[in-house]
């Protein structure tokens, strides 16, 4: 973003955001960062799944020592699942950071609701105490730096992990650390990112994140949502260790794919807000994958893929083109980030699942990270 935008977006956030005009503005947006229109529509796809290409995705999958489940879900029937080393369809999986993209979608929720007044309100009006004696690049920071990961502020994530987690106020531990960028600058990957979006929930919406979550997307999906960790002070792990089964991880895959509307077609998420989220917006300089509002992209032969990604393995790909939605889980204790597991599920995806549905089997996707 050059120095005009940059102040342009600073601008804007001091100005009233109702929520249709920003809904509006981030579709707009959208077309201009991805330099395309609106997503494409689905594609021509295979008649019916190429079963031996499948076949030979479910063999991958049971190979890998730490693959725990594999579900494919395409043009709105669940069509192959299969559970791993002893997990059961009912065991719920801990979906780690794919916690991330729950968050974004209730952040979109609360701006459609009036909660939260837009992606470019600073945190300095939604955290007033937490903020009040901060440094101004600080508390210029915006919803939208956090959803992207571009606060510029020290990263809580791998080394600084253990001692943030400790921390006696997870809040205040983030937002004191110094910061190493401008914010609205480059990708800095901080799971205290989205536990501040969740401090923001819980302070906006006036209940938990976890009864938001409850009442915008468990409900409506006619799901249970589970309790999972609280910091210190109560609020909950903003972006981390939610539990889903792999069928629930489906059905809220599916609810993206369906442009945000649950199976009786109420709307759950305004459509805008996933369009928006899925724009391509910055880069993890670790992995090299972009990254919208709490979704990962990334291309697998013809088609875009949107995804929410979690430590050790556990995705939920969409694959609007291919009206398909692939979720997997592995173990997620895995004391090491081992990329050849994830590697091998990109491959899996791109080189058996993709080509199955999309009548490409004589010519495999191309691979691209």
């Amino acid at each position: 973003m050059n120095a005009c935008l940059h102040a342009a977006r600073r601008m804007a956030s001091r100005g009233t955001w109702g929520a249709v005009a920003l809904l509006s503005l981030s579709a707009a947006g959208r077309a201009q960062s991805s330099g395309a229109g609106p997503r494409p529509s689905v594609a021509a796809t295979a008649a019916a799944p190429d079963s031996a290409l499948l076949a030979r995705a479910y063999e991958q999958a049971r190979a890998l020592p730490r693959f725990r489940s594999l579900l494919v879900h395409w043009r709105g029937s669940l069509v192959r699942e299969h559970y791993f080393r002893g997990v059961t369809r009912t065991q719920p999986a801990n979906i780690k950071s794919a916690s991330k993209s729950v968050i974004a979608s209730l952040v979109g929720i609360a701006i459609a609701r009036g909660q939260i007044r837009g992606v470019h309100q600073p945190i300095a009006e939604l955290l007033p105490d937490a903020t009040r004696d901060l440094d101004p690049r600080k508390r210029a920071i915006t919803v939208e730096d956090l959803l992207t990961m571009r606060s510029g502020l020290q990263s809580t994530s791998f080394e600084n992990y253990g001692a943030w987690v400790t921390s006696r106020n997870w809040v205040r531990d983030a937002l004191r650390r110094p910061l190493v960028a401008e914010p609205g600058g480059p990708m800095i990957y901080s799971t205290g990112s989205t536990h501040l979006l969740s401090a923001i929930l819980t302070r906006t919406t006036g209940m938990s994140t976890h009864r938001y979550a409850e009442r915008m997307l468990a409900r409506p999906l006619d799901m249970p949502l589970r309790a999972w960790t609280r910091d210190p002070q109560g609020i909950y792990f903003g972006g981390n260790e939610m539990r889903m089964t792999p069928r629930e991880m489906v059905a809220f895959g599916v609810l993206h794919l369906n442009g945000g509307r649950a199976p009786n077609g109420a709307r759950v998420i305004p459509k805008a807000w996933i369009d928006s989220a899925w724009v391509r917006r910055t880069q993890s300089g670790w992995s090299g994958q972009d990254y919208g509002y709490g979704w990962w992209i990334r291309r697998s032969g013809a088609h875009d893929v949107y995804f929410a990604w979690g430590y050790g393995g556990q995705f939920i790909f969409v694959v609007p083109t291919l009206d398909l939605v692939v979720v997997t889980t592995s173990d997620p204790n895995a004391t090491n980030r081992e990329r050849g597991h994830l590697e091998a599920i990109y491959d899996i995806l791109d080189y058996s699942i993709v080509p199955a549905l999309d009548g490409s089997a004589d010519g495999p996707g191309i691979r691209s990270r």
